[in-house]
Formats: structure tokens, C-alpha cells, sequence
């Protein structure tokens, strides 16, 4: 709960502080159907982004323990570093070293320091901290596929926001620049997956799934629209569900 609270306030903040960098700077070029659906209804969705971000902080200073408060802090301020460093490097006031680079404005971290690979590896490291956390209990042997299988996500999140940010930027290009990764990330994954134990190569297996969906969408981008194909890309990650389904299920 505290994990979708959270990072459903910072996705409608960043959409509005999009638009609102871009109607300053009469640039409406960069902007897609999301922020103009943000921007429609803020007065709608900026209310419950606030009350989203007060119940995260309830969840946060009530229920959670003090010592993963404390280690939880750290990735909360490289979040936040990283959300003023990208918003102020949009012709806003402050302009530092990191919303230069964060920004990908930097030739020289360019290749590296992109917004969708920070993205992949913030929302991935929140995700598996707590799990890291009931790992260490079990001793170090379930630490290790547990970092190769994180590791494996961290990408799969960077794939698809490398995705959509190249299917809505560059919608005409006859050459694909996602399949390949996609495809190279997906046959990584799957003779890792064999050296793994089960309920870990099971996750690998899944992730490499949606790799290799992304793939598939990528030759087919041009038939659906671009909200379409942005909306499928989000939606092949959730192959991961099928490993709730019970097993009884798989037995008939």
C-alpha cells in the first residue's frame, strides 16, 4: 500500500510539473496525452495526489519500523534527488549539477545517467528492499539469486520506460530500437533462470515473459495507436501475477 500510494503521487506530480514547466516555456511539443489528461483534471487529481502523499507519510511514521525507517530514508532522498533534479533542470530556478545530469542533458553521462534508467532502478529498489530485508533473516544463500532476479527487474523497468519514451518520441522511425534489447534481455534471462532455485527461476522466467512481449509490441507498434501501445507496455510486466495463481489451478 505504501509503495502504490507513493509512487502514484510522485507519477501525477511529475505529469503536472511537466505541463506546467512546458505552458511557462510555450513549448507543447514534448507533451503526450497523459500530461494533457493530468493537466484536464488537476484540480481533480492534484487533491488526491496530496492526500495519497499524507497517507504514504502516515503509513511511513505509524506502522513502519524505526529501523527500516532509517534504511528506507536513503532511497527516499536519492528519489528526491533525483525528482528536484529533473524538474529543476526544466528551465526552473535551480540549476545544479544533478539536474544537468539527471536530465540527460550531459554529454558525457548521457548514455548512462537517463531518466528511465534512474526510474528502473528507484521503483525497483523499493520494491525488493523489503524483500531484502526477510532475506538476510534466511541467511545469505537466498541473498545471492535474490540480487540476479532484482537485477534482471532493474532492466526490465529501464526496457520499458526506454520503450515508451521511444515510441512516443520517435513514432516514424522504420528501424527498431527496442526489439533488440528486449530480445537480448530475455534470452539473458532464461539460462540464468536455470541456474536458480525454483520460486526465484519462476520470477526470472516471468520477467523474461515480458521482455519478450515488449519485443513483440515493438514489431507491432505501428498498428496500434500511441496511448494503445503505452498502456500495453505497462500491462506486459504483470506476467509475474500468473506465479499467485494456486496451484491447484495449473493442476487442471
Amino acid at each position: 500500500m505504501l509503495l502504490a500510494l507513493a509512487a502514484w503521487a510522485v507519477y501525477v506530480a511529475d505529469r503536472l510539473l511537466d505541463t506546467r514547466a512546458a505552458l511557462r516555456a510555450r513549448n507543447l511539443l514534448g507533451l503526450r496525452e497523459r500530461h494533457l489528461f493530468h493537466h484536464r483534471h488537476r484540480w481533480l487529481l492534484a487533491p488526491l495526489a496530496i492526500a495519497a502523499a499524507c497517507a504514504a507519510g502516515c503509513i511511513v511514521f505509524t506502522f513502519m519500523p524505526a529501523p527500516i525507517r532509517e534504511r528506507d530514508s536513503v532511497l527516499g532522498a536519492a528519489a528526491l534527488a533525483y525528482f528536484t533534479g529533473v524538474h529543476s533542470s526544466r528551465g526552473q530556478s535551480v540549476r545544479g549539477f544533478f539536474g544537468h545530469v539527471f536530465s540527460g542533458k550531459s554529454p558525457v553521462f548521457r548514455p548512462v545517467f537517463r531518466k528511465e534508467l534512474l526510474v528502473g532502478l528507484l521503483f525497483t529498489s523499493a520494491c525488493a528492499l523489503p524483500v531484502f530485508s526477510r532475506a538476510a533473516a534466511q541467511g545469505s544463500h537466498v541473498l545471492w539469486p535474490l540480487s540476479a532476479v532484482t537485477a534482471f527487474y532493474a532492466l526490465l523497468a529501464w526496457l520499458n520506460c526506454h520503450a515508451i519514451d521511444g515510441w512516443e518520441s520517435e513514432p516514424s522511425l522504420s528501424e527498431s530500437r527496442i526489439s533488440t534489447p528486449a530480445l537480448i534481455l530475455a534470452v539473458a534471462g532464461l539460462p540464468v533462470a536455470c541456474m536458480l532455485p525454483p520460486r526465484f527461476a519462476a520470477l526470472m522466467t516471468a520477467g523474461a515473459a515480458s521482455a519478450l512481449l515488449l519485443a513483440l509490441l515493438d514489431c507491432f507498434r505501428r498498428r496500434l495507436t500511441p496511448l494503445a501501445l503505452r498502456a500495453a507496455a505497462d500491462l506486459v510486466l504483470l506476467t509475474p501475477l500468473a506465479l499467485l495463481a494456486p496451484p491447484a489451478l495449473f493442476a487442471r
